[in-house]
């Protein structure tokens, strides 16, 4: 950064450092202190950004990763993005697989920040041809000087975390923090956070957030992979059909399931009740600090930090779309977002 200009060499010199913002409405009914770690404002708007940099910056210190290389992963959209706008400023290729549950405004977004795209069967298995996860490992194979990033499988995942948004928090709060609460799908995003803040402070309790139909929950409890678990769902980056690596879930003291009727109305509801714009995997946050309300997790003095990872921008064709909403049935006496709030003058 040039200093006497205050000016940033590029976008990567914005990654981390994003503010902790106090819920005064969603949560107002409900006893202790709600805090929101925004993610959206990194540069590529979701925490995924602090990932790109760091196993990129990673691979190119250790020698995998050299000038003129491809880089390529397995995404749901934000990583992708964020690898995308990092190959960019640093002049790599880019290759990217996509779940075809990623919504056309996230797949859209890779396109325009020059990335080869290749979408792919959502409701299939890990270990199936078509699958996203086989189909980066492919194209890795079949691409001369290519790094696969594969975030699922790869420590550095949590070290990204555990170096950047966990001492954030701490600072933060003051280490006043009694609760985080994050959303797990490769689970690099909420394990190197409580990593670093177990070892502040062991009583911190960390709850991870998991979707109906998939299997981390249970495995988390019973330590068994349950394929009976798996179902088609609609939110994005949250649970998944296999065990990542990435995900350490000694530093996780439970989970809590949401489903997305209910995380999907918890996004709008963020939107017009905080004024942040955040996407459905924040929504699915908030959804579940709800839940935990109900259950009496939380006292006069609970200090709970809860991980919006994602932007709205990503989701308007889905949670943000009215149309979207009431094709999926989440429409009803209870729910009436539906009734048109645009007017056209003629």
């Amino acid at each position: 950064m040039n200093k006497d200009l205050n000016v940033y060499d590029n976008a990567l010199q914005l990654i981390g450092n994003t503010p902790l913002i106090k819920l005064n409405s969603i949560t107002a009914d409900f006893d202790g202190e709600f805090l929101a770690k925004v993610e959206a404002f990194n540069p590529g708007h979701s925490s995924k950004d602090r990932i790109a940099l760091h196993i990129i910056e990673e691979a190119e210190r250790t020698g995998v990763l050299k000038p003129g290389d491809t880089i390529i992963e397995t995404t749901s959209g934000n990583t992708g993005f964020s690898i995308a706008m990092v190959s960019i400023i640093k002049g790599y290729e880019c290759i990217l697989a996509v779940s075809s549950k990623s919504s056309p405004d996230k797949i859209d977004a890779l396109k325009a920040m020059g990335a080869k795209v290749y979408v792919c069967p959502a409701n299939v298995s890990a270990d199936d041809s078509r699958s996203y996860y086989s189909v980066a490992k492919r194209l890795h194979e079949e691409t001369k000087g290519s790094v696969y990033i594969n975030q699922y499988f790869n420590e550095l995942n949590i070290d990204a975390h555990y170096l950047s948004t966990g001492p954030e928090v701490w600072s933060q709060t003051k280490g006043e923090i009694t609760h985080l609460i994050a959303c797990s799908g490769t689970g690099g995003t909420i394990s190197g956070t409580a990593r670093f803040l177990k070892e502040q402070n062991p009583e911190i309790k960390v709850i991870g957030i998991d979707a109906y139909g998939s299997v981390i929950q249970k495995y988390h409890q019973t330590r068994e992979f349950d394929a009976t678990e798996i179902y088609p769902y609609r939110i994005e980056g949250l649970g998944k059909n296999l065990i990542p690596t990435a995900t350490d879930f000694d530093a996780i003291d439970e989970f809590v399931k949401v489903s997305d009727e209910e995380a999907a109305h918890s996004a709008r509801e963020i939107a017009t009740t905080e004024g942040l714009f955040v996407g459905y995997t924040s929504g699915a946050a908030i959804q579940g600090v709800k839940q935990l309300a109900a259950q009496g997790e939380f006292t006069k003095d609970s200090k709970v930090v809860i991980i919006f990872p994602d932007h709205g921008s990503r989701y308007m064709s889905k949670v943000f779309s009215d149309k979207w909403m009431s094709d999926q049935g989440f429409f009803d006496s209870q729910n009436e977002e539906a009734v048109a709030t645009i007017e056209y003058i003629k």
